[in-house]
């Protein structure tokens, strides 16, 4: 079986192509838990399979977290699924990818810089107060796609000032969170300025906090 390892700022993934490899979507789930285990195995954040498209675009993309559940889509993964695809001839410079959140455009810009157009959001709840043990959180919720991918973000000026085992723990605590019935990434952002943000994600299905994440 041939695979791709690529990453998009960190964000690391496994690519196959499904239709060649002639893969079963009923594998895809223990496929990508086996896969990407780090240390006794290939060890990824996620895992993309390239499937055949349904609905006019050059080639459909299916997700998988690091634990074998199913995501929507994914910002860093759909940056390296086009330029998979461009590059297996699939597709030209501008790659229209299905996914299950929706449609997504990629665009090469040079050899290895891509860009995509992700999906519109379908939700945004800007404030949803969430409790955990007493405490209160005002949190914003968006849905980047439609079914959308969950994002919980948390303004926090001092989050990175904080020891990272306790902001995880946090983290795992609203990912949690029975406000969002999805279970959600956990966006930590601090403000820089009016054009900059700081920002770290806690990822669900990879359970713990990744480079990047490109829909956070």
């Amino acid at each position: 079986m041939k695979f791709t390892k690529m990453h998009g700022a960190g964000n690391d993934f496994i690519i196959i192509n499904a239709i060649n490899e002639n893969i079963s979507a009923e594998q895809f789930s223990p496929l990508a838990a086996a896969l990407c285990r780090r240390k006794t195995s290939v060890g990824a954040d996620g895992m993309m399979f390239v499937v055949p498209a349904t609905d006019g675009g050059d080639f459909g993309m299916r997700f998988f977290n690091s634990d074998g559940s199913p995501g929507e889509m994914c910002g860093n993964g759909a940056r390296c699924i086009s330029r998979y695809g461009y590059e297996n001839g699939l597709s030209g410079d501008k790659q229209h990818i299905e996914t299950t959140a929706g449609p997504v455009t990629g665009e090469r810009i040079d050899e290895e810089l891509y860009r995509v157009r992700l999906n519109d959001p379908s939700l945004i709840d800007l404030h949803r107060t969430v409790n955990i043990q007493g405490r209160e959180y005002d949190c914003a919720y968006i849905e980047l796609g439609d079914p959308g991918i969950p994002h919980c973000v948390l303004i926090d000026q001092n989050w990175d000032n904080n020891d990272v085992t306790i902001l995880c723990e946090s983290a795992r605590k609203l990912r949690h969170a029975v406000e969002f019935p999805k279970g959600a990434n956990v966006n930590f952002v601090k403000i820089e300025s009016q054009n900059e943000v700081k920002a770290i994600t806690y990822e669900r299905g990879v359970e713990d906090f990744t480079l990047s994440c490109g829909t956070g």
